[in-house]
């Protein structure tokens, strides 16, 4: 007999066990049948088409979500593509420089739904951020009413969307007795709050997925937790697609099984979700020779293909029930695109730096005046005089040659990216419009030092920033962009000798 995993590896697996557990097939022989039907669900995209490119090896995208669909479709039987909501943007406020861009993005993630032919849709407080008018002038299939039901084959998946458990579970009772054989539900709230609902007597659902988290980092892994009914969590921001087989071998009108996989497999597939990660941080480790790079994104490259193919083998399954599995596809950097979801990210790309600058032209506002007595950024220009010996050491960094990196991928204007990339962003004589920010191109010495008017006035050591802490920098070093930063290893490549670090190779007072 196959013997549970142990909590260490369920954890690294993004995979939570409930102290109760529901009646599960066991695993231990047979001929798998070919799944019956396929359901791909996303959940909480916050307006993300697909990783900004900052770091190595980063995961997510709607192309190579698309990819997986159109390969699923590929098999012959039904595919329904279901999201949880909380899709289009990103934040409900959206000020007014950035509604263009957020627009167009919308549109762009809608029509991607469309090509991989979205089959319904909740909808969540995100997607209401520039009002229900544009919600539905983009054409998807939304799901206003509590209960959808959805073909594939001979059966029918009943979708049951509820703000709440009371409500969700009168929608799976409605959704069971229209005739749905397999009910998944929606519930608008976090991961807790869904398995609680998913614990109900009497709940008619099979399936319960969390289309809400709280924060923009709440929700960054996947998990399922088998309850009574399982409930389920997709990592947010497209960066993971969930995917239901369903096979129907059992007499009609029974209830549905979760299959539970083997536990070596299981094990197994925990155990190379750590080297990945663990190479991930690798291949990110600053001034990285390019050589051991490549050495390292190979090796990488070569444990996401083997955890897939792992992953993705037919489960063996005991004939005459009906059973479904849940499998988390990590959308891995080294996954396919498909083409057509490409273009659209490529055709959002080059709009949206068109509608930005166009609107910085017409409408932009210079950044404030200072108050009384603060400091503004004056750029690197005023430094130079009295600290030429530190500037090789900047000027060697990637923070010199931030704004190239945009100007190099046309993201020069893009909102999402400029204010990391240049010194100063919203704050006075930094930069607040994307078409003036000549003299603060690049992350410059202000942007560790702090505004240095004051100090090139008056060069004094309690006037500016001597002393760099991690809250510097994890403004822009954050969980999305920059997943694997380390304060002390990646501070250590900012400092040289006369910036931070004595020519003896000790740490100076910048550094400490």
């Amino acid at each position: 007999m196959v013997t549970r995993r142990p909590w260490a590896a369920a954890a690294l697996l993004g995979v939570a066990l409930s102290a109760c557990p529901k009646k599960e097939v066991r695993i231990d022989g047979g001929n798998p049948p070919a799944p019956s039907a396929v359901i791909c669900v996303s959940a909480g995209l916050r307006g993300y088409l697909g990783p900004c490119g900052c770091s190595e090896s980063m995961r997510g995208g709607i192309a190579r979500a698309a990819y997986q669909v159109d390969q699923a479709r590929k098999s012959g039987k039904p595919v329904l593509v279901v999201d949880a909501g909380d899709s289009l943007f990103g934040r409900i406020e959206i000020s007014e420089q950035a509604v263009p861009q957020e627009e167009r993005k919308a549109r762009a993630l809608a029509d991607a739904f469309k090509l991989m032919g979205l089959s319904t849709r909740a909808v969540g407080e995100l997607d209401e951020a520039r009002g229900a008018h544009f919600r539905t002038s983009l054409g998807l299939p939304d799901q206003q009413e509590p209960v959808r039901l959805l073909e594939m084959g001979s059966h029918k998946l009943g979708v049951a969307v509820a703000p709440d458990a009371e409500r969700l579970s009168r929608a799976a009772k409605e959704a069971r007795a229209r005739g749905a054989a397999f009910v998944l539900g929606l519930l608008h709230g976090e991961l807790e709050e869904t398995q609680r609902a998913a614990q109900a007597p009497g709940l008619e659902a099979d399936l319960l997925v969390a289309g809400h988290s709280q924060g923009e980092f709440t929700a960054e892994e996947s998990k399922l937790v088998r309850s009574a009914v399982p409930a389920a969590q997709v990592q947010s921001k497209g960066r993971s697609l969930m995917r239901l087989e369903l096979t129907f071998g059992g007499p009609a009108g029974s209830r549905f099984e979760l299959v539970r996989g083997q536990g070596d497999r299981d094990l197994e597939l925990g155990a190379l979700d750590g080297r990945i990660e663990l190479l991930k941080k690798q291949v990110n480790e600053p001034s990285l020779k390019r050589e051991l790079m490549e050495m390292r994104r190979a090796k990488l490259e070569e444990l996401i293909s083997r955890r897939e193919s792992l992953a993705s083998a037919p489960l063996e399954v005991p004939p005459g029930r009906n059973v479904f599995t849940v499998r988390f596809v990590p959308l891995e950097s080294s996954f396919p695109s498909l083409p057509e979801a490409r273009e659209l990210v490529a055709a959002y790309d080059r709009d949206v730096g068109r509608l930005n600058l166009e609107w910085a032209q017409r409408h932009g506002k210079d950044c404030p005046p200072p108050k009384e007595g603060e400091a503004q950024f004056v750029g690197n220009e005023p430094c130079l005089g009295c600290h030429e010996e530190e500037f090789p050491v900047w000027e060697a960094s990637k923070h010199a040659r931030a704004y190239e990196t945009l100007e190099g991928q046309g993201k020069q204007f893009h909102l999402d990216c400029v204010h990391c990339h240049v010194t100063g962003a919203e704050r006075p004589g930094g930069v607040c419009r994307v078409d003036k920010v000549v003299g603060r191109k690049g992350v410059g010495c202000e942007s560790c030092h702090g505004p240095g008017s004051i100090h090139c006035g008056t060069p004094e050591v309690d006037n500016v920033a001597t002393r760099l802490e991690a809250t510097t920098c994890v403004g822009c070093h954050d969980r999305e962009n920059s997943p694997h930063f380390d304060f002390q290893s990646y501070r250590e490549k900012i400092l040289g000798p006369g910036h931070g670090k004595p020519a003896d190779g000790g740490t100076g007072q910048a550094g400490k």
